[in-house]
């Protein structure tokens, strides 16, 4: 059976738990760290399968989840840690099979977001994307790019999935290949709403600025030097911070859209600080600590949940995925493996302790397909989440995202031979 994507794109003074550094104590599986970024990637890296890959379960099948997988690359990146296994991860993606898939599928479609992503994925490890895998990722994007800028993707069904998280990173990826196209960079300044956010869609009949959508415009313009639209994003940013600090993904239906989630707060963390609101990025952060799994929670301590309910398995890494990018602040258009450690470290936590709790994990509702994460430990979870639209295109065809990856679960299905989130989307 050919391989498919599954359903998924800051140094910050933090509290006291920030002061220490990484330490190799005896006795401890890895390096400990009171960092909450290092500690959340390092507990991420331990749920890949065989230390290099993320997997999607649709029942009866198993897919391998590149979107996911990119994710947890840049997170990795961001935090300076888990070195060891984003190399592992970046060498499975490189397989013909595992790339050919992501990019293409068997009927010959390309696809625009996961261009954009695996390039971006490939320069943050100092990598060559255009002779990566076999494949040369900036060309494969570039040809996807229409005259008005957009970058589309070649597909008879559905016509097309891109939208603003395809076309941020694809500007951000071929900004640190060389120069974006400006067709490129106008089309995505010119998508912006009368208030100064930007919308998930191009193109529709009312321009509603959304939460993930402005965090990835924002930080593709800043680095494709359009500081003064780019203002405007982190304006509208600061404007909707919720009273606990965090930022909710207004795309989704309910009480979703309304309430915080440590996707969407990540991801407008992270454009709030490259964008110059340090002040509200630390609220920010201060928030998405608070999600952060504890020491008396065993095998689940330095994960962070989804939003205030607590660790849920079936979308704890896309959420730790996207947070982490929050917590550190560092832009996408500069994080990097430069100088990152080897290993993954776990939580400093007192040596005493000897209890775990089990968890049990909720469904939250969703307008997606469900669909399932394979971790390393062979743990099959539900996921109805992507990765808040960082993520790309999964299962034959998804965009999106994620690292960016990246904020809650719209994945839907989009014909027989392919599954996408509309946040690989694609986070």
């Amino acid at each position: 059976m050919p391989l498919r994507r599954t359903a998924a794109v800051v140094a910050v003074a933090l509290s006291a738990l920030a002061a220490s550094a990484v330490l190799a104590v005896p006795g401890h599986a890895g390096p400990v760290t009171a960092r909450p970024a290092e500690a959340a990637a390092g507990w991420l890296a331990r749920q890949l399968v065989d230390g290099e890959r993320f997997e999607t379960v649709i029942d009866p099948d198993t897919f391998p989840d590149q979107g996911l997988t990119i994710d947890a690359l840049l997170a990795f990146d961001a935090a300076g840690v888990a070195q060891d296994n984003a190399a592992k991860a970046l060498a499975w993606l490189a397989q013909p099979e595992v790339i050919g898939s992501y990019v293409t599928d068997e009927e010959g479609s390309q696809y625009a977001g996961s261009y954009a992503k695996l390039a971006l994925a490939v320069l943050a490890q100092s990598e060559d994307p255009t002779a990566f895998g076999g494949v040369d990722l900036i060309a494969g994007l570039t040809a996807l790019q229409a005259p008005s800028g957009r970058f589309t993707d070649k597909t008879s069904y559905p016509s097309d999935l891109t939208n603003n998280f395809s076309q941020s990173i694809a500007v951000i990826a071929l900004e640190r290949h060389g120069s974006a196209p400006r067709a490129a960079v106008d089309f995505l300044a010119g998508s912006a709403c009368p208030d100064g956010g930007f919308p998930l869609k191009f193109a529709q009949p009312t321009c509603t600025s959304q939460v993930d959508a402005t965090a990835m415009a924002v930080q593709a313009l800043l680095a494709a030097d359009r500081p003064a639209v780019a203002a405007k994003g982190v304006a509208w940013l600061a404007d909707h911070q919720l009273a606990d600090g965090g930022f909710p993904d207004n795309g989704l239906p309910g009480d979703q859209g309304t309430t915080s989630n440590a996707n969407s707060t990540g991801l407008a963390a992270q454009a709030l600080r490259v964008g110059g609101r340090g002040d509200v990025a630390d609220t920010a952060v201060a928030y998405l600590t608070k999600l952060q799994v504890g020491c008396s929670h065993g095998p689940t301590t330095g994960a962070i949940a989804y939003d205030a309910k607590g660790f849920n398995a079936g979308n704890a890494t896309r959420a730790t995925a996207q947070a982490i990018l929050g917590l550190v602040g560092v832009s996408l258009a500069e994080v990097s493996s430069a100088g990152d450690r080897p290993a993954a470290p776990v939580l400093d936590c007192p040596t005493t302790t000897t209890t775990t709790t089990t968890t049990t994990a909720t469904t939250e509702p969703s307008t997606s397909d469900t669909t399932t994460t394979t971790t390393a430990a062979g743990v099959v979870v539900s996921g109805a989440g992507d990765l808040a639209r960082t993520g790309v295109p999964v299962g034959p065809a998804l965009w999106i995202g994620t690292l960016l990856l990246v904020a809650g679960a719209l994945a839907i299905a989009l014909g027989h031979k392919r599954t996408t989130t509309v946040k690989e989307k694609q986070r």
